[in-house]
Order: structure tokens, then sequence, then C-alpha cells
């Protein structure tokens, strides 16, 4: 290609490039016109609920007019948008990730809620402003967003305007990773990322008897042709053979041609979304040391519902527990309570509530092991409870003393799990999250005498992707999903 083609190609994609940046930048323009408007119209809604339905009893209150609501109204929607902002949903990227966006708006409005709160009481805004209106007002635009952004995703994803938010992506070289990554990608057929194909070092040292392969589009010799052929937007490095000087020149093809230049960090095994970048003297450093829960605010909030939950699981399962426990002291006269030492989260060790599913001293002759499908050892009663957790309910008060959360990694025996640190990969990576009652390789089938490599990478991938929003999908599927609950 000479130089005037070369040049005119690049010139088409770089103006292909700038019309969908700039139709990119008006999705999000619309998404924060419409965000505004729903923070508008929910402090509206609020004012209309707290000051002229039935729940205007409530508590104390001094008649006001919408007009001297309306400083509250205006700062608190563009303080909302504004928390919004910062929870990075008015990026291009995020515009195709509804289930991510959900999350951050749950966030967002817990957030601002409790914030608007504590700043309008802290300097005394006047007129005085109404708790109940405040929280009125975080449930109707929350209500309002989550629906807007819905209906907005949907639009956005009619083919003439689905394809302008999609980046084109091209692998440079390849790994485990980055197959992992394609597979991923290729399942879904709405995901923000377009995987064009790859391209391998020149002597072809990556490993090609895969057959589950994105297309081969060339050499590294020949990227610079293929990223304009190809209209590329992202190149993600996934393995690379060359000096480093190589490497260099590939993220400056990638700068000179207005391309994003990624790297997979092959390295990292575990955590990878917790990579962090910081700086020691003056020479950035990379590693892992952050997760979602790590997070202090995330921490916070999934305390709360924990507890929250926990009261209520305990108020509701009382009936429960007294019926059941009637049937296994019935069945097997003794204790109707089980406690079982556990470990908790790094290591530490506690006991675990359970109603008594098996008869009593059932591990006298054979020592600790995990119950299996048709265990000679429970109890009539005890295979039905387990079938639909029944036997757990108690552990609702390891939740509210702190040794378990509602949704987690499941807690192992310790004399069961001594070896499995140095036999399975990243088992010991599990113990950074407190255990939970129920967790996402559960409600997947991974419970009781079931491969436990696979659990673990279950448990990993959960505390890597935690989000509340995951947390009460697990809880609502734990009632639906029953497989291999021996």
């Amino acid at each position: 290609m000479d130089a005037i083609t070369k040049g005119a190609a690049a010139s088409g994609r770089v103006a292909a490039r700038r019309s969908a940046t700039s139709a990119g930048f008006r999705w999000v323009a619309l998404a924060f016109a419409g965000d505004l408007a729903m923070a508008v119209l929910g402090s509206l809604l609020a004012f209309y609920v707290r000051f002229h339905t039935v729940v205007r009893d409530l508590g104390d209150w001094q008649a006001l007019t919408m007009r001297q609501y309306y400083g509250h109204m205006v700062l608190g929607s563009v303080s909302l948008v504004m928390v919004i902002g910062w929870m990075g949903l008015y990026q291009k990227n995020a515009l195709l990730r509804p289930r991510w966006v959900a999350d951050k708006i749950l966030k967002a409005v817990m957030f601002w809620t409790l914030g608007f709160l504590a700043f309008t009481l802290a300097f005394k805004l006047q007129p005085s402003i109404s708790r109940v209106y405040t929280a009125l007002n975080g449930v109707c635009v929350f209500v309002l967003l989550e629906t807007w952004r819905f209906a907005l995703t949907r639009y956005l994803r009619r083919p003439e305007r689905f394809n302008t938010l999609r980046q084109r992506v091209v692998f440079v070289g390849w790994s485990e990773e980055a197959g992992r990554l394609w597979r991923t990608l290729s399942k879904d057929r709405y995901s923000a990322l377009a995987v064009v194909g790859m391209v391998t070092p020149e002597d072809n040292r990556m490993a090609t008897a895969q057959d589950d392969l994105p297309t081969h589009l060339g050499t590294t010799a020949e990227l610079e042709v293929l990223l304009n052929r190809h209209e590329v937007d992202m190149v993600v490095l996934a393995d690379f053979y060359g000096q480093r000087e190589d490497l260099m020149r590939l993220a400056n093809l990638c700068e000179r041609e207005l391309i994003q230049f990624k790297v997979i960090p092959s390295c990292f095994r575990i955590f990878v979304s917790g990579l962090h970048l910081e700086t020691i003297s003056g020479t950035p450093i990379l590693g892992v040391d952050r997760l979602p829960l790590d997070n202090p605010l995330n921490w916070v909030i999934k305390r709360v519902v924990d507890v929250v939950g926990a009261v209520v699981g305990l108020v509701l399962s009382a009936p429960i527990i007294a019926v059941f426990g009637a049937l296994v002291w019935l069945e097997s006269r003794g204790s109707i309570f089980y406690r079982q030492r556990r470990t908790g989260i790094i290591g530490k060790p506690f006991d675990i509530f359970k109603i008594r599913s098996m008869k009593l001293d059932a591990e006298a002759g054979t020592g600790a092991r995990w119950c299996q499908a048709d265990d000679p050892r429970r109890l009539r009663v005890g295979s039905f409870m387990r079938k639909y957790n029944i036997d757990e309910v108690p552990q609702f008060w390891n939740v509210l003393k702190g040794e378990m959360s509602l949704v987690g990694p499941r807690p192992e025996r310790p004399e069961l799990i001594q070896n499995f640190k140095h036999d399975i990969p990243h088992y010991n990576a599990r113990h950074y999250a407190k255990p939970g009652m129920t967790g996402w390789a559960q409600i997947n089938g991974l419970r009781g005498d079931t491969d436990l490599a696979e659990r673990i990478k279950f448990d990993l991938w959960y505390m890597e992707n935690w989000s509340l929003l995951l947390d009460f999908q697990i809880m609502a599927m734990t009632f639906f999903k029953r497989d291999n609950a021996y």
C-alpha cells in the first residue's frame, strides 16, 4: 500500500471513528438529560406522596407549598446527577452494560439519600426538610431511573445505534485469558466489544492447535494495515514473544492511530479486577490489592443488608425452626440444633448453627466427611430439610453476629480442608470474603460432595464481581436451585 492510499484509508477510518464518537457523545448527553429529568420528576412525585396522600399523617410536619420546596428539589436533583456521574455512568462504554448500570444506580441513590439528608440537616437549610420526603425521594428516583435506563438500553440496542457504540477489538497474540474473554464476548450478543480477530507474531509461536479461536487476520508485521482495513477501535495484547522495543512500537502505533491499547496481565491468575497501579518512590508498581468489598462503602452496605436480612430471617423462620425442631426431636431424641466448626474470613474459625438433619453421633465411626446422596446417616425429615435448605435457617444468627454474610462462599470444615491450600490452586483466596448462607457456587449446583476446584472458581468469580444486585439475585435464586442438595 503506497503512502497516498495508506493516508486515505487512515483518514477514512479516523472520520468513521469521529462520527461514531460523536454519536456516542449524543447518547451520553441523552442519558444525562434523562437522568436529570427523572431526578426532577422523582422529587415532584415524592413531594406529592409526602404531603398530599395518607403518608402526610406520619410525623410532625409543617404545611408547605411546592414553591417553598423548589430549592430542595433543585439541589437534590443536581447533586443526584453529580453522584451518578461520579459513579462513572456517563461514559460511552457504560451505555451497553445494563446490569452494571443498574447496580451503580442503586449505590448512587443510597449514597445520595443519606448524604443529601445529612447535608441539609447539618447546614440547617430552610425550610427544614422532611426525612420522610427524603426517603420517598430516594425510592421514587430509584424506580424512575431504573425504568428510564432500561428503556434507554432497549432503544440503544437497535442495530443502527448499537453498532455506533460497539468497539471493534483485535487480539495480539493468544493466551488462556484471551480465550476466556473471547468466549464470554461471543456468547453476549449485546456486548459492547466485538472481536474482529487476532494477529500473531511473525514466528507464529502461538499454540494454534485449538479449534475455538477467532479469525486469524495476519501477523504483527501487517498490523498497521489490518487496523485500517478492519476499522479497529481497540488492540488487546494477550501474549507477546517479541522484545521490549517491539512492544513499545506496538503501543506507539496504537497511540498514533488513535486506538485504545490494552494488556491482559497473564501473570495474574486471580483477582484481576483488583489490579491497582500505584507509585512507590516514583516507580509505577502493578499489584492486586483491591476487590469490590475492600471498598468501605460497599462493606458497610453489605453489612447493613446482612443485619436487616438476619433480623427479618430470624423472625420469619422462628415458626419453621419450631416445627422442624419438633419433628427432629420426635424422630431422634436429643438436641435439635447442631453446632459445627467452620472456617471463616481470613481463616478464623467459628461455630455454625443448623437444625440437626442426621442421627446423633453420626460421625462417631467414620470421622468428618461430606454428606452424600442417600446418606444413611440422615434422618427422614433431614432429607426434606436439606432439599429445601431448611436446616440452614438458624445461620441467620451467625449472620447477625457478623461471622457470616447472607451471601458468600460457603464455609468449609477445617479438618476437611487442611490440605486443600496445597492441592487446589487459589483455595485460600476464598477466605478473603466472609462466608455466606448461600453463594454463587451453590445456586449453580455446586453443593455438598461436588468438584471443589470448580466450586472455588465460582467463589472467586463472585468475589471479583460482587454487587448488591448480584447478592439479591443469588438470594432469590436460592429458593429455586436445589440441585445436589444432599
